[in-house]
């Protein structure tokens, strides 16, 4: 028998119980992820959504009695049951068929029930990068962002505490009181000590005219406050959108006949890591799929990863294709262009030439950033390719990666973009 206590949770207690849960699932979790991020497009790899467990995932630690000693248990008799038997789920239509991967109940199958846990777009990107053993630091860099910021517009007379503006009120107290020519401390105690003086030698008419004088100012001074409520000022902050510029990222990939499934899934682990960071950074990205064997197209997203092609493999048809792309749609006064290309490092012999020219005078120029995946099979010991070869004599070149696990990815990933950075902030 299984008890669910189905009470609403007492007030500030949602948010602790779940997180419990996804750690709890987190193994569980991250492989459901994982299997859902792989079918799923590029675009929408940062939302949230449904995923599937199994009801074994969600299993919680509970004490059992030894077996040793007696143990007494009252239970109810019936006529139709002894201790041990099964009870097969009913039949028919009435609510009592279980919904699981299994082979269904009542016959001895082992059936699986299915848990599904609904995950926000934070917790997603979360699970996803864990499984790309993402550095804390790394994942709050990719998980927070901002399109509005809050700018400075002047002074207030009401506000918070603290924003308070000191100096301006400071500035506004100190104007008030030399245009009400309030008495100065110092000339305060100035004429306290004439009349201690004027005492000393027994004067007294110059002693009472400095009493009136000392009793006027007292008047004044109590009068006029050093600080009074109109002085004081506050910062004031409006929100204000902050400039975003726009971006365009390409996806070139190698189809060829040599391009394995392992390969390709790679590849688009890369691209959605790539769309996810830029996504972080532009209010406005687009994606552009170029495929290549021999020949190159533009296509959508869903013939980039699944269609199969054959053929040999030109890498500059891909290149070809690019900049006239950019010519037309992008232009560069107008967008950030960033370019990734996978590929396993094949290519015709006679096109590394034209390769080096069109990245050296066509498309290095032009873009913000060309990131080259070279992409091959685990464990492989497969010497540098002619596509390496050829950019890596590109002075500047693109940055270059080799990877044969997916566990590789986004360590290569982020020191891919840490030394970019690096540059742009040195510069």
């Amino acid at each position: 028998m299984y008890v669910i206590d189905r009470r609403l949770n007492p007030s500030g207690k949602s948010l602790p119980n779940r997180q419990r849960f996804l750690r709890r699932a987190g193994k569980v979790l991250r492989e459901a992820v994982r299997n859902v991020s792989a079918s799923r497009p590029i675009r929408e790899v940062g939302e949230g959504g449904v995923v599937i467990i199994p009801a074994r995932g969600i299993d919680e630690p509970s004490f059992h009695t030894g077996s040793d000693g007696q143990h007494g248990r009252v239970l109810p008799g019936n006529k139709e049951f002894l201790e041990g038997d099964r009870i097969a789920r009913p039949q028919g239509s009435g609510g009592g068929k279980g919904k699981g991967s299994g082979n269904g109940a009542g016959n001895g199958g082992g059936g699986e029930d299915e848990f599904k846990v609904a995950l926000s777009a934070e917790e997603f990107l979360t699970l996803f990068l864990e499984d790309l053993e993402l550095p804390d630091l790394e994942r709050r860099k990719l998980s927070l962002t901002d399109s509005t910021g809050m700018r400075r517009a002047g002074y207030t007379k009401s506000g918070s505490p603290a924003n308070l503006a000191v100096s301006r009120t400071m500035r506004n107290a100190l104007s008030r009181r030399m245009a009400l020519k309030r008495p100065k401390p110092e000339d305060l105690a100035a004429l306290e000590e004439a009349l201690r003086y004027a005492e000393e030698v027994k004067d007294e008419m110059q002693a009472a005219r400095l009493r009136e004088l000392i009793d006027t100012h007292g008047v004044r001074t109590r009068a006029i406050p050093y600080i009074d409520p109109i002085d004081i000022r506050y910062r004031r902050f409006e929100p204000s959108p902050r400039p975003i510029a726009q971006a365009v990222m390409f996806c070139i990939m190698d189809v060829s006949g040599s391009m394995t499934e392992h390969m390709k899934d790679m590849a688009k682990r890369f691209f959605m890591l790539l769309y996810v960071f830029l996504q972080k950074r532009y209010k406005q990205v687009e994606v552009v799929f170029i495929r290549h064997t021999d020949e190159a197209k533009e296509v959508d997203e869903k013939t980039f990863f699944e269609s199969r092609e054959t053929g040999g493999t030109r890498v500059s048809s891909a290149l070809i294709e690019a900049q006239k792309i950019l010519e037309e749609r992008y232009p560069v006064a107008d967008w950030n262009i960033y370019i990734a290309q996978a590929s396993d490092g094949d290519n015709e012999s006679g096109d590394n030439d034209r390769a080096t020219a069109l990245m050296r005078d066509g498309l290095l120029p032009l873009c913000q950033y060309f990131a080259y995946l070279e992409v091959d099979e685990p464990h492989s010991d497969t010497p540098t390719s002619s596509l390496w070869k050829t950019y890596d004599k590109l002075d500047p070149g693109p940055a270059m990666r080799r990877v044969t696990t997916r566990q590789e990815i986004y360590p290569v990933f982020r020191e891919l973009f840490r030394r970019r950075n690096e540059a742009l902030e040195t510069t």
